[in-house]
């Protein structure tokens, strides 16, 4: 007997998958950041880490539920 996985389960894995690569991107900007003095702009690999994290943020608002 196959079980069939609801549209409802899987996309609300998708969504906190989303989440999960979300604050990874955000951890890296983190990291890459802390490597600057406060003074510095910010590197741009930094900026476009946190413009992914924003990107798969709203993605995963748009599935459904709170984007954490």
């Amino acid at each position: 007997m196959e079980t069939e996985t609801a549209p409802e389960v899987l996309l609300d894995r998708l969504r906190r998958e989303l989440l999960r690569l979300a604050k990874a991107e955000e951890e890296i900007a983190l990291s890459e950041s802390a490597n600057v003095h406060y003074w510095e702009p910010s590197p741009l690999s930094a900026i476009a880490h946190r413009a992914a994290a924003t990107l798969l943020r709203e993605n995963a608002s748009r599935i459904g539920g709170t984007a954490a």
